[in-house]
């Protein structure tokens, strides 16, 4: 199953790049292709969400190589939210993140 998560900013042409340049970043350390998908924003309230999945391959790896360490949660899914969200924002990125189950 492929993790999927609901992002939200205020600044969505300025954050969009970021995650994207993030994202893209953490295939490279990953040695993944095609390891994330961002879906169509809408805006609601003054915020924009999209959704950010993740593919399987490199939610593995990320789990498997010890990424997860130091990310807080009990569980997997918990912890892959907490680490994305970190490494997010140490690129400079803003967004809220929440992990969606479907």
């Amino acid at each position: 199953m492929k993790p999927l998560f609901e992002l939200s900013t205020r600044r969505y042409d300025q954050e969009i790049e970021l995650v994207k340049k993030a994202m893209t970043e953490l295939e490279n350390i990953c040695n993944v292709k095609d390891g994330y998908e961002i879906g169509e924003p809408f805006t609601k309230a003054g915020w924009t969400f999209f959704s950010l999945q993740i593919s399987s391959e490199l939610s593995d790896i990320i789990e498997k190589t010890g990424m997860l360490e130091g990310a807080l949660g009990y569980r997997i899914a918990e912890q892959l939210k907490n680490f994305l969200g970190h490494f997010l924002e140490t690129k400079g990125s803003q967004v809220r993140i929440k992990k969606i189950d479907y």
